[in-house]
């Protein structure tokens, strides 16, 4: 490890000293929020910290057993031991100080759409939605449907879903979901086709880090509240009030509806804070493109053409066309078994985030 990566440890080591006592005062708890972010941060620099120790131990054990090896044969193995290990606790620092994404930690705002394909693209919306509600439950997050518009065979024209995570935790929800922004395309015999002929339709999948906070970069001038009576499956009113809010950000055409909460009020909170995200997700995109960087972007429109995943029934196969992922295990990845997919995404993103750091260095 050279002077410059030992030199840049020290604000972080401060940093995490600095939390730990935070973490202690019992006032700090008195806000949940503070305590949290404080939490997710502690979470995420404390393998960093342990690995800081381990290595400085290593070496400190490595230069003892060497000045010792003359006296002692066993000292010579322990040496020749450290010596393999001290780089290799150097390769794993190096690595856990590669940039982060700073929404890792963050919670998620899901919407699902249906696209090209009519009736089966909503059906295909829907398995998309259980397959995300299943992953979910398996990593023991928290989901909470916001909005959605259902068709009459159980599909979906469009959902939106949140999904927190299990609290202080140095991987949130947004490090696992981030990739599944885009067009997702399935190859199968629709149940509308009597015919047993494969057609192919598409669902456009947007994700967005919730913010922490429902205040500030909104203004109420801009935005046109619209009140209606929330709906159950098939259109049936599931209250007698107008709870249900639509929050129209003037602007930008951005719309955003929720119906959930049992107060409008609440409805409106949870709306304008999905509105939040969204503008979030937008302004970070236009900065990065001013500054001529690339950036994965999510797909906008559902057009078949444009795809990150295609999920073929007849095969049993899915396959990410972003890092040429292929398996024949869909039965079992429309279950909820999505981990062999993403750590193909995070593994090739963890490349390109070392490649980039040596084309700098």
């Amino acid at each position: 490890m050279d002077a410059a990566t030992e030199q840049s440890l020290r604000p972080l080591l401060a940093e995490y000293a600095e939390l730990e006592q935070r973490l202690s005062d019992p006032t700090v708890h008195a806000d949940q929020g503070l305590a949290r972010k404080l939490g997710r941060r502690y979470a995420e620099l404390k393998p960093l910290v342990t690995t800081i120790g381990e290595l400085e131990t290593a070496r400190g054990d490595l230069a003892a057993a060497r000045e010792l090896a003359g006296e002692d044969p066993a000292f010579a193995a322990e040496a020749e031991a450290l010596a393999e290990r001290v780089p290799a606790l150097e390769s794993k620092l190096a690595e856990q100080l590669l940039p982060r994404d700073p929404y890792d930690a963050s919670d998620v705002v899901m919407e699902i759409k249906s696209g090209a394909g009519g009736e089966e693209s909503a059906l295909f919306a829907g398995d998309l939605l259980r397959m995300y509600l299943r992953y979910a439950e398996a990593r023991g997050w928290q989901t909470e449907i916001l909005d959605a518009t259902d068709t009459e065979l159980g599909g979906y024209k469009d959902v939106t879903v949140s999904v927190k995570g299990r609290g202080n935790t140095p991987e949130g929800v947004w490090a696992r979901m981030k990739y599944e922004g885009g067009v997702h395309r399935v190859q199968r015999v629709p149940t509308t086709e009597s015919q047993g002929r494969i057609h192919t339709s598409a669902a456009g999948v947007l994700v967005y880090p919730e913010p922490e906070e429902v205040e500030a970069t909104v203004d109420e001038n801009d935005l046109r509240i619209d009140v209606f009576r929330s709906s159950g499956p098939g259109g049936q009113s599931v209250n007698t009030t107008d709870s249900a809010v639509r929050v129209t950000h003037l602007p930008t055409g951005i719309v955003v509806s929720c119906q959930n909460e049992k107060s409008q009020l609440q409805n409106r909170l949870r709306a304008i804070r999905v509105l939040q995200a969204r503008l979030q997700a937008i302004a970070e995109e236009e900065a990065a493109a001013k500054a001529t960087e690339e950036r994965r972007s999510q797909v906008r429109t559902v057009d078949r053409s444009e795809r990150v995943r295609t999920y073929n029934f007849p095969e049993n196969r899915i396959s990410d066309h972003r890092v040429s992922y292929k398996a024949y295990n869909l039965d079992q990845v429309l279950g909820g078994e999505l981990d062999g997919v993403l750590d193909a995404l995070s593994e090739a993103d963890r490349a390109e985030r070392i490649a980039a750091r040596s084309a700098t260095t």
